[in-house]
Formats: C-alpha cells, structure tokens, sequence
C-alpha cells in the first residue's frame, strides 16, 4: 500500500457510515412534521439538512445531526402572537408531533432545538423554522423569555459543495481529515470553523485539484497555514452566509506540532530507502487510528 492508497483508505474510514440510518430518521421525522403542520404526507418537503453533515463536511463517529423543518408562516403568526414566549410553545408543539412517531424516544426541547437521541449515538437536533424572502431562516429561542433569531445555512452549503466541485472534491475530504486531526488532539475549534479555514485555505493552494498522492503535502500546508493565523483574530467569515464564526480557543499551537509531525512524515516518504511504516505511523499520530498502518 503506498502513499496515495493510505490517504484513500483514511478518507473512506472518516465517511460517516450510518447514512441509510439517519436518511430513515429524516425522513420518518419530516413525514410526521408535515401530516401535523402543512397536510401532506411527504417525506422530503419543507426539510433541509444543515451543519456538517447539510455540508457533507461530518466525520464517522459525529454525534449531532442538524435539520431544519420549515413551518407555514400562519404558523410563525399563531405563535409571535403570544403575551409570553411564544417560542417556547412553539417548540413543545413541535416536539409532541415529533414524540407521536418516536413514542418511546427521550425526546426534548432545548432552547432552540428539539433533541431527537437515538441509540446509535447520534442525535437529531431538529430546529422548527420559517422561510424568509432572502432564503434565511427565523426559528424560536426560547431562553430569557423567548425571542426570533435568524440563520443562513444554505449560501454556507452551496459554497462548500461549489468550492469542492472546482477542488477536485478534496475540500470535503480536507474538512474531515482536518475534523480526525481535531478530535486526536483535543483541538479547541468548532466544526464550522474547521470547515471555513480549510474553505479558505484551499481557494488558491496550487495542488488543490491532486489526487490522493498529494494529500501528504496537503495536509503539511494546510497545518502551516492553520499555525500562521493571527493568534489575536477572534472571528473569520464563513462560506457563502459571511456570518462570523468565532475562534473557542488558540488551534495555533497544536496545528504547528502537526505540521512538524508531518514534516517528519514526510522525510520518511522520501527517504531512500523508504521508510514507510515509520511514516504511517508519524501520520496516525497526527490522524488517530482511522490512518491505516
């Protein structure tokens, strides 16, 4: 197994895995939202993947999947009408609906969301939105008395999956193997933020069209230029929507320690005679154990 086929195999052993499980769920929660709340029996309408896995960007193993459900707008006026926290109720009634598919489900609502925890590990965070005339979202926060808040998730997807398309898919595939690097390391970053550097990251990197037999140099630049951000910086743009996305923690040092490593990593690849499983091993120690040795 050489170079290119270690990065392949790594990149097919972060896939998430359980996609046939989570496609039933959305659509068994999307059926039961659209009977109570808009009179079709549809398993696809008015719902929306978002966060990592509506980026395709989500690791195996990630334990939060987001949806939005859009709600009629008579639905937004019934509730906003209310003399207090309106967005609190609203959120119950979603979540009863919700409750009468999966009856023996701990199911909750959370300021927000309604926390949808299967067995699996993953939970669906299920937010109950409505549609504006730019294509955002209000949905209900129910914390402090209640109050509308706004998102824009899908400029977000559509410039991943743009900038993937024009990278020879290997923004997806960065944004996850930056995602093992996170977890290996305790990495103080959020996913969003992980998906908006790497984003940004390999706009103009010249081996950004490469196959797998690049991914070594990749992975290198990419965790020097993780270490090269301003340390001070305390928010970066997203993908498409703009919004801020705000720094949980200095990622700096630990994307230098990596890039070192694969320095290292590297230096095995190229020596003569080749020194392969020192340099596998120099990779899982940046990737975990989902790195083949």
């Amino acid at each position: 197994m050489g170079l290119a086929e270690w990065f392949s195999t790594f990149c097919t052993n972060i896939q998430v895995q359980q996609t046939v499980a989570i496609s039933t769920r959305y659509k068994a929660i999307t059926q039961r939202l659209n009977t109570d709340f808009w009179t079709t029996t549809s398993d696809t309408a008015h719902s929306l993947y978002t966060g990592s896995y509506g980026r395709n960007t989500a690791m195996n193993g990630f334990s939060d999947l987001d949806m939005i459900f859009q709600l009629p707008y008579s639905v937004y006026q019934q509730y906003d009408s209310y003399v207090g926290n309106g967005q609190s109720a609203l959120l119950q009634a979603v979540k009863k609906s919700i409750e009468k598919r999966y009856s023996t489900t701990s199911i909750r609502a959370d300021g927000q969301v309604i926390l949808v925890p299967f067995s699996d590990g993953i939970t669906f965070e299920v937010v109950p939105a409505f549609i504006n005339t730019d294509n955002s979202y209000t949905y209900p926060d129910a914390n402090d008395g209640g109050r509308w808040r706004t998102t824009d998730p899908k400029p977000e997807i559509d410039a991943i999956r743009s900038r993937n398309a024009a990278c020879n898919d290997n923004l997806v595939r960065l944004c996850r193997m930056m995602r093992s690097w996170k977890q290996k390391w305790d990495v103080p970053i959020g996913g969003l933020l992980v998906d908006t550097l790497a984003y940004q990251f390999i706009e103009n990197y010249g081996y950004r069209d490469k196959s797998f037999f690049y991914y070594d140099f990749m992975c290198r630049d990419c965790f020097k230029w993780m270490a090269d951000q301003d340390e001070k910086q305390e928010f970066w743009k997203a993908p498409g929507s703009g919004h801020y996305v705000y720094g949980k923690g200095l990622f700096q040092y630990k994307a230098k320690r990596c890039y070192n490593i694969s320095l290292e990593a590297i230096g095995h690849e190229s020596a003569n005679p080749k020194r392969e499983w020192s340099a596998q091993q120099k990779w899982r120690e940046i990737f975990g154990t989902a790195f083949p040795d």
